[in-house]
């Protein structure tokens, strides 16, 4: 079926003089099934891949993550380095803004998508930041969570489970132009302890998808008080999880 849809799309685009390149397309057998159909493009063989970058992500046919994130520390790291070489006065304002402007930015890329479960890939990306903070002069020989404490930031961990959380805020409260049917299905047993907006969770076999963005939020979602969840405004809704950091820090820890 998919090979048809292949062919009619081949035909669509001779109709309309817009030629695919074959040695562009690639195909990619997601799971552990044992069909691995050659599909072609005007009777060229696609190239079968492992893994491919689309849209910015690096995504492996077994659907773990430790690809993009290997992908998102080297060009975070090369952005650091660049910085640490060519800023010669390194004030701490100054490096903060750096570093969340053109660092942070590729260990959090769509994070939503492929946040890490493993403990080796979490501490991988955390390594940047670990670097970023012992390059502030003055701070070299604190701890990690003392130069944390000091700059304001959070631990990259922290970080993508509150990005998880406002994704989840966005989709429920339909400030995304996609449902969350696609994704949660809502508690509706009124005598379910929590607040109005709890999400129904399911039980699966597979890691991958007990760790995908709709299952690992849930736990974190459903332990929200009501008045976070009843938030006006995604503003609102940031501002009150940051202070639900301050008395319920495990909140934002695996």
């Amino acid at each position: 079926m998919l090979q048809k849809d292949l062919d009619t799309l081949v035909k669509w685009a001779e109709d309309w003089l817009m030629l695919f390149n074959e040695k562009k397309c690639k195909s990619m057998h997601i799971g552990n099934g044992k069909s691995q159909y050659a599909y072609t493009v005007n009777g060229h063989i696609i190239e079968n891949v492992e893994q491919e970058k689309d849209l910015g992500m690096i995504i492996s046919r077994d659907m773990k993550v430790w690809g993009q994130c290997n992908y998102a520390y080297v060009k975070a790291n090369r952005m650091l380095g660049l910085i640490k070489r060519t800023i010669k006065f390194k004030r701490t304002d100054i490096m903060l803004r750096l570093y969340k402007a053109l660092v942070r930015p590729h260990l959090e890329y769509c994070s939503e998508v492929w946040s890490p479960y493993y403990k080796k890939d979490k501490e991988h990306l955390e390594k940047v930041q670990h670097r970023f903070t012992r390059i502030i002069p003055g701070l070299k020989d604190m701890t990690y969570n003392e130069r944390l404490k000091i700059l304001g930031l959070w631990t990259l961990e922290e970080r993508r489970n509150r990005a998880d959380l406002i994704e989840t805020f966005k989709l429920i409260k339909g400030l995304s132009t996609v449902p969350y049917q696609l994704f949660f299905e809502l508690d509706k047993n009124s005598r379910t302890r929590g607040h109005c907006y709890r999400i129904v969770k399911n039980r699966f076999s597979k890691t991958v998808r007990q760790y995908s963005f709709s299952q690992r939020v849930i736990n974190r979602w459903n332990g929200l008080d009501q008045q976070t969840v009843e938030s006006q405004t995604l503003n609102e809704f940031k501002s009150r999880l940051s202070k639900l950091r301050v008395t319920k820090m495990g909140l934002f820890m695996d």
